[in-house]
Formats: C-alpha cells, sequence, structure tokens
C-alpha cells in the first residue's frame, strides 16, 4: 500500500473517531441538554439507494479515475470527480440490487422483512472507499435522535464489498473495532484471514493463499519445478509471493527462478529489465500475480523484445480480462491456464437488466448518478450538455433508448463470476438475518439464553450468526464460512485456446476445490488444453533433470533446491525412487546392481568343483590317488622281490596308503565350506600327513639302525627297531596329531564363514581355523617331524650304496620341507578361495614329491630293470650291467 494511501487511511479513521466522539459525548449530556447530535458534515458520493427495513450497504468500483476533493468538512459538499466508467463495476452494484429484489419476493426467506441498499462508487481510490464505507456505517441523517439507551436499527446491517485486498485491510480494521460484518466478493488477500486483525470480514472469494495453493497443484501436476514469479505492487502481490516462496518447496517440490515486482505506471526501463530477467532464464513457466493494466503494460515489452516459448499461468485478476484476448498478442499468451473465479447462473439476472432506466428515481441525483453514467456510456449521449455544447458534438439522452440495440457485454450473463460472488455475499447476510429473527426467545445463543431483536440490533450479532450460515445456492454451490471467514474454497481452471481463425476462446478445463472430508483436489481434462507449442505437449520447466534411480540429489550451495546435480550412489548402496535425496545401503547379503537401483545378491566364491582351477586340483588330486593306488598294486603283486621286502615292505605299504589319503584330503578343500568339511578337512591333512611322514621317519631311523648293526658290537642295535617297535612308533606318532585334533576341534572347531573383507561384492565362503594355536600346533607337529625325518635322512646320506634309500628319503624330505615353507607366506598372503588353492597345491606338490622321489626309482626297477632287483644287488654285492 503506497504512502500517500496510508495517510489518506489515517485522516479517513480519524475523522470517524472525531464524529462517534462527538455523538457519544451529544449523548452523554442528552439529559442535560438535548437528546440529538448535529452531523458536522456529509460525504458527498456517487451512489444508488433503495429503502427498507434493514438496510445492506456496497462498495464498487464503478469509475476507476478520480480527483481527490479535500478531507476536511466543510459548509459547501464536497463530492469527487469521478470519470472512466467500468461497466462491469456497474453489473456488479446491479447484481446485488437483484439479489435484493429477489430476496424480497422470495417468501420463505425474511417474510416480513423488506430489504434495502445503499451501494457507493469507490471510484477504485483507497480514499473514497474508506469514506462511503464511514457514510454507510454512520448514517446520512443530518441529525440523529438517541434513545436513552442509545439503541436501535444500525444504519446498514452489513457492507458487500469492497473489490480491493488494500481498500479491504483499511475497511476492515476500521469496521473490526465496532463488530460491523464486512463481505467481500474480490478481496483475495491471505492476510485477511487474520481473525485477530479483522474479526469481521467474510468473503466469498477464495483467499490467496488457496490461489497459490492451486497453482501449486498445477505445477505439481505438470511436473514445473522451475517457474518465474511476477506479482503486483501491493498487498495482493506480496502475500502472493510470501505463500508462494514458503509453500512451493514442500508442497510442490519447486521454486522460483525469479520475484519479480511490476511497476505500477508505465516504467519502461524496468520493464524492459523484468522481460529481459525472464527471456534470460531457463524457467518456461511464469506466474503473474497482477491485473489486466499492469499485464497490458508488460505484453508491450514482451511484444517488442519477441519473448515467445512460455507458459503462462494467470491470478485471477486477469484470467478473464477480455483486453489481453486480441490477435497480436495470442502468439506470446496463447495457452494461458488461469485460476478463474468460481462460474455461476443467476436466473432471471439478464431480464432485471434490461429493466433499467435512468428515469426510475428521477427525483435522487445522487442515487441517478450511476445509471445515469452507464446510460450516457452505453448510448454516447449526454443528459445535460457541458458549457459550450454544440448539437454536433453529439446527442441528447432522452432515457427511452434501448439496450437490446447496443452491442454491449453488460447483458452478457453467460460468464457470471464476480457477479456470482456478489450474489451469494448478499444471501450470506439474508439467511444471517434469517437465523437471528428466528430465534425463539429463552433459546438464544447470548447471554441469559437471550435474541436478538430488529429494534435493537447490534451488528456483533449479526457477525454470530453470519459464522453459522450454511446454505445452497440455486447453481448447486453450498455457502459457509470457517473460523477465519473464507467461503469454501473453488476455482475454475481456465485455458486461452488460439482458434485457427486468429480468435481466442477462454475454455473451461477443470477445477480445484477443497473439501472438508478430501481436502484440495484437482481436476483437469488434459484433452482440453490447449498448448501454445510446437508439438502441442505440455513445456519442461526444471531447473535440473530429475535424477533417475541410481542416483541421489546434490545440491549446490548458493543455489536454490531444485536445482541440483546427479551423483551416482556409490558401490553398496541404491536408490530405486526418483529424484532420491539419499542412497540406502545393501542389506549384509547383497549388493547393489551395476545400474544401483535395486539390491542384488552378492555373488559367493569358493574353491568350486565347477570352476577351472577346481577341476585342475580335483583331477591332481585323483590322478595321485590313483598312482598311489597303481603303485600299491605293483608293490603287492611284486611283494616277494628283494627291493620291496627290503627295508620294511610292511611300512611301504602303510607309506602309500597314508600318501593316498593325503590326496584325497584335499578334496575336502574343494566345494562350499560345510560345518562337517571344515572340522574333517585340517584334521584328515593332519592326521594324514603325521602318518605318512611318521613312516618315513621310521623307515630313516631303520637304516642308520642297520648301518649301526653292520659294524662290530652294534647287532643289539636291531632289536629297538624291529617291525612291532616300527609299527608301535608310527602308531605313537600318528596318535600324538590325533590328540592335538581331538582338542583343537573340541575347543575351537573351525566353522564356515561369510567373508566380505576381501570383496565388497562378494561373500567369501571359507573356513574360520577357529583357533589360530590349534592350526600352528597342527602345522608345527607336521614339521617337527619333518624336519626330524630330513635331518635323519641327511645324516645317512653318505652311507654305502647298499643302503642308498636314505638318499631318497633326504630328496623328498627336502621336497616336502621346501613345499610347506613355501606354503605359509603363500597362504597368508592369498585371499578366499586362493587360500584354499594354496593349501590343495600344498598337499598335492608335498604328496607327489614324496610318491616320486621315494617310489619312483623301486618301481623303475620293478618294472624296467628286473635284473636289478636281485638281494646280490641289493646288498650291494653284485655288478649291475
Amino acid at each position: 500500500m503506497s504512502q500517500s494511501k496510508v495517510m489518506r487511511a489515517f485522516l479517513d479513521t480519524s475523522l470517524l473517531f472525531q464524529m462517534l466522539y462527538f455523538c457519544f459525548s451529544s449523548a452523554v449530556s442528552s439529559s442535560l441538554y438535548s437528546s440529538s447530535c448535529q452531523s458536522k458534515g456529509q460525504f458527498h458520493l456517487n451512489g444508488m439507494h433503495k429503502p427498507g427495513d434493514v438496510i445492506l450497504g456496497g462498495l464498487f468500483t464503478v469509475n476507476f479515475i478520480s480527483t481527490d476533493p479535500d478531507l476536511s468538512f466543510t459548509s459547501e459538499p464536497q463530492k469527487p470527480e469521478c470519470y472512466g466508467f467500468d461497466i462491469i463495476g456497474f453489473r456488479l452494484a446491479q447484481t446485488m440490487a437483484f439479489t435484493i429484489d429477489e430476496i424480497n419476493r422470495n417468501s420463505n426467506l425474511l417474510p416480513n422483512v423488506t430489504l434495502g441498499y445503499s451501494l457507493y462508487d469507490n471510484c477504485d481510490q483507497l480514499g473514497i472507499g474508506f469514506r462511503a464505507a464511514l457514510t454507510l456505517v454512520s448514517g446520512q441523517e443530518e441529525q440523529v435522535t438517541l434513545e436513552e439507551n442509545c439503541v436501535g436499527t444500525p444504519p446498514v446491517l452489513g457492507i458487500v464489498g469492497d473489490s480491493s485486498s488494500a481498500r479491504s485491510i483499511a475497511i476492515s480494521t476500521v469496521l473490526g473495532l465496532y463488530s460491523v460484518p464486512l463481505v467481500s466478493y474480490f478481496a483475495t488477500c491471505s492476510c485477511l484471514s487474520d481473525r485477530q486483525k479483522f474479526p469481521s470480514f467474510f468473503r466469498t472469494i477464495p483467499s490467496d493463499a488457496f490461489q497459490v495453493n492451486a497453482m501449486i497443484q498445477i505445477l505439481k501436476h505438470f511436473g514445473w519445478t522451475w517457474a518465474g514469479l511476477l506479482i503486483k505492487d501491493s498487498d495482493y502481490g506480496f502475500h502472493a509471493a510470501r505463500s508462494f516462496h514458503s509453500d512451493l518447496g514442500p508442497a510442490g517440490g519447486g521454486c522460483l527462478a525469479y520475484t519479480e515486482i511490476l511497476p505500477r505506471g508505465d516504467d519502461p526501463a524496468e520493464l524492459r529489465r523484468i522481460v529481459d530477467v525472464m527471456r534470460k532464464s531457463t524457467a518456461r513457466v511464469v506466474i503473474v500475480f497482477a491485473n489486466n493494466f499492469l499485464m497490458i503494460n508488460l505484453m508491450k515489452e514482451v511484444v517488442r523484445q519477441n519473448v515467445t516459448g512460455l507458459q503462462w499461468i494467470a491470478s485471477e485478476g486477469w484470467t478473464s480480462a477480455a483486453v489481453l484476448h486480441t490477435p497480436h498478442l495470442m502468439p506470446y499468451l496463447g495457452g494461458t491456464l488461469g485460476i478463474a473465479i468460481r462460474r455461476g447462473e443467476i436466473p432471471g439476472f439478464r431480464d432485471f437488466l434490461l429493466q433499467i432506466r435512468p428515469n426510475l428515481h428521477h427525483n435522487n441525483t445522487d442515487g441517478n448518478s450511476m445509471v445515469n453514467q452507464f446510460w450516457e456510456h452505453t448510448f454516447q449521449c449526454r443528459f445535460t450538455p457541458p458549457p459550450g455544447w454544440v448539437e454536433a458534438a453529439g446527442e441528447l439522452c432522452t432515457g427511452q433508448e434501448v439496450i437490446e440495440n447496443v452491442e454491449t457485454d453488460f447483458l452478457d450473463v453467460t460468464d457470471l463470476r464476480l457477479e456470482y460472488n456478489v450474489y451469494k455475499a448478499v444471501y450470506a447476510l439474508a439467511y444471517a438475518l434469517d437465523d437471528m429473527l428466528q430465534c425463539e426467545p429463552g433459546r438464544g445463543p447470548f447471554s441469559n439464553n437471550t435474541c436478538a431483536h430488529l429494534q435493537r440490533l447490534e451488528p456483533w450479532q449479526i457477525i454470530h450468526y453470519l459464522e453459522k450460515v450454511n446454505f445452497t445456492t440455486t447453481f448447486g454451490d453450498r455457502v459457509s464460512f470457517d473460523e477465519n471467514g473464507d467461503a469454501l474454497p473453488v476455482y475454475d481452471i481456465m485455458n486461452w485456446v488460439w482458434l485457427p481463425d486468429g480468435r481466442t476462446k477462454v475454455q473451461r478445463v477443470g477445477e480445484v476445490k477443497r473439501s472438508a472430508f478430501k481436502g484440495e483436489e484437482l481436476t483437469l481434462d488434459e484433452d482440453k488444453i490447449f498448448w501454445n507449442f510446437r508439438f502441442k505437449q505440455p513445456p519442461r520447466s526444471v531447473c535440473s533433470e530429475s535424477c533417475p534411480p541410481g542416483t541421489r540429489m546434490a545440491r549446490n550451495k548458493g543455489e536454490p533446491e531444485c536445482c541440483f546435480d546427479c551423483v551416482p550412489c556409490s558401490e553398496g548402496k541404491i536408490s530405486n525412487t526418483t529424484d532420491s535425496m539419499e542412497c540406502t545401503s545393501c542389506p549384509e547379503d547383497f549388493w547393489s546392481s551395476p545400474q544401483r537401483d535395486h539390491c542384488v545378491p552378492k555373488k559367493t566364491e569358493f574353491l568350486s568343483y565347477h570352476e577351472p582351477l577346481g577341476i585342475c586340483l580335483t583331477t591332481t588330486s585323483l590322478l595321485g590317488t590313483c598312482i598311489c593306488v597303481v603303485v600299491l598294486g605293483i608293490f603287492i603283486h611284486h611283494h616277494s622281490t628283494p627291493i620291496v621286502r627290503a627295508n620294511n615292505s610292511e611300512l611301504s605299504f602303510l607309506l602309500l596308503v597314508s600318501l593316498k589319503f593325503c590326496f584325497l584330503c584335499s578334496l575336502l578343500f574343494i566345494g562350499r565350506p560345510r560345518l562337517w568339511t571344515c572340522q574333517l578337512r585340517h584334521a584328515a591333512f593332519g592326521i594324514s600327513f603325521v602318518l605318512c611322514v611318521s613312516c618315513i621317519l621310521v623307515k630313516t631311523m631303520v637304516v642308520l639302525a642297520v648301518f649301526r648293526a653292520s659294524k662290530p658290537g652294534g647287532e643289539s642295535s636291531l632289536k629297538w627297531f624291529g617291525a612291532v617297535q616300527q609299527k608301535g612308533t608310527v602308531l605313537v606318532l600318528t596318535s600324538v596329531q590325533a590328540a592335538i585334533c581331538t582338542v583343537w576341534l573340541v575347543s575351537a572347531s573351525p566353522v564356515p564363514h561369510k567373508n566380505t573383507q576381501y570383496h565388497s561384492d562378494k561373500i567369501v565362503y571359507e573356513c574360520a581355523v577357529g583357533s589360530t594355536l590349534g592350526f600352528a600346533v597342527l602345522l608345527g607337529y607336521i614339521g617337527l617331524l619333518a624336519v626330524l625325518s630330513c635331518l635323519l635322512a641327511f645324516l645317512a646320506r653318505n652311507l654305502p650304496d647298499s643302503f642308498n634309500e636314505a638318499k631318497l628319503i633326504t630328496f623328498s624330505m627336502l621336497i616336502f620341507c621346501a613345499v610347506w615353507v613355501a606354503f605359509v607366506p603363500a597362504y597368508i598372503s592369498s585371499p578366499g578361495k586362493y587360500a584354499d588353492a594354496v593349501e590343495v597345491f600344498a598337499i598335492l606338490a608335498s604328496s607327489f614329491g614324496l610318491l616320486v622321489a621315494l617310489f619312483g626309482p623301486k618301481c623303475y626297477i620293478i618294472l624296467f630293470r628286473p635284473e636289478r632287483n636281485t638281494k646280490k644287488v641289493i646288498m650291494g654285492r653284485g655288478i649291475g650291467s
């Protein structure tokens, strides 16, 4: 609101207080002096009046240009000069007159009360509208006679108006102090819903808060998250902007690319700057909270800069502005979606308009002025010739002209919107009065269950009933007010269609409303919407494209919320919705898909029989087992030959069997680990190898004993290495390993383990050893026996050739020790299944080393050099060829 308007409103308020104080003082002193107070002066305004038992006031913009008179009271009447006749404003005033006539004819509503009206032209000025409101609440009588208790029917029951939010704020601020109801048909500022500041304000048009929500619903429906906002330089625009900034993000997930205030006058430089902002912005949707006058100025610059490709969203202030429906603006405004006041039907209204005649109130100059202005505007004539008038300058009005003979929008009642709001506002006051008059004595809502009476009526009593009013119009719309004085909100969604012949058609394509049960509902018939774009489809208006599943939004500092980057989810995390703010981690046994949009079971890894490495090791293990069986068969077949019988053939057979077990135990390390395989694999491996190494150790000891026995006096050494002692030694040494395995399995048994430390996207199935100490003792015991065997064999390496098996044992144990020494670091550094593969390889390598080194030369002699398989040769007394 401008500073000058605020000042005028303040002065008018001061005048009101002066008048009230003067009358109050006169009433107090009436017993001493007189029972009446004299009006200090009057405002002379352009109006229409009709007498009645109860008077309803009305404020309408019949003219939109005025010259303000002096604000002070003088002896000479002060009347503002208003011009710029607004035919729509005059039709709104006639709507109120028609509604009151219709109510008076209705025997079911206010049957014993006749309504009258006093309607004033506010000339689209705050000061004049304020004076009109003061005139309505204070009355026009020059002398007011007061009863003893200062009671009586108030000058007006309530006021229908004003059309402007700024004027309604100023007027309602004062009327609220005295509980005079003001029912507006066009003031949409959401600030007027504040019941603390405006306790007597009601309206039949939805507030801007709902209009903003309606627009946000449209933006959300079409996925427009990036829009520009242009507002009027008034409370109407400022409160709308505030609502957009607070509600657009949470409700629609969008944000504003820019917010600009349209200049009130013709400011080419500012308009050029605003349109330049629109042209450079990436927002393809422009929301405008303004009126048709501001839009005309704006569109001149839009056309000059040729800014096309925009989707306009219009507030109810200019959605139906016919002045913008011109062919040269349609390349820019075609396809506009607008919020429009609910259209209604008023039966009989056109016939009432046809009955208007300027001579009906010929005796009342003030009451006739509006109709006279309408007549002169419509027929382009004058009732009173101005000074210097000549006949050629125009015709004089006769009052007998026929309205139907003139092409005018005044008689078009097919699109009644504001008129329908006025209609509902008048009926709301009438129903409130009717409910009040039907009150039963002793059952009233006021103190001591009293009722209000028409002769002793106080305005706040009407407000009580107005808050509870609930009726349905003939058009089928229910009218009631919520706790803030707002009617049930409903808006029509309009679309500007650019027809092939260049004309413009504004058609209804949907509605948005709020109900007590379903909340806000948006209904759109998209097939009817005209899109002023190349492919006849709604445009895209986003700051950043939606982030697809598999990514998350990363907002940049200092930028609006709907401007962001799409960052792929990291490994192991997913987002399965569009525009996800965060990526969620997959469960433990799951991993993110390559697209990062869903979790998939992790790949499992273990040394499998089906993979090449597993097949190779399995084949090698079985091959070694078969070779052991073959060698065992050869030895059994040639068991009576000297080379087999030499150095305890039973130990050789037992050694072959243990080697076969060594080959077979490697199979326990292949395949998915299970509890029994984990427990058995290391036990079988440990016992098999101890059995094998024990046999080799005993063989080495026997070689040394035989050599010592061959020397003089050494015969007694052989008694400690007989067949029984040899078998017993092997059994004892193997039993120690069996005891170690038993203690290990009982105290901390190996168990299957799902390891995710090696690979985040894989589950490595392995056997956890349970007790590292147990595993170390098992290997250490094998190593101890192996080192002892190797040492003894090394000491016997230089014995005569007749005892050359010691060399074979030395060589085999060197291979064994080398393999297992290399195994330890390789095992520790190998992850997952490769650790099992290293252990299997060590088992197979050491087993093959022992098998080839110990039995290879003997099999060669048995199979290919049988002539050397004699006792003489074995004892070293024969010469081989």
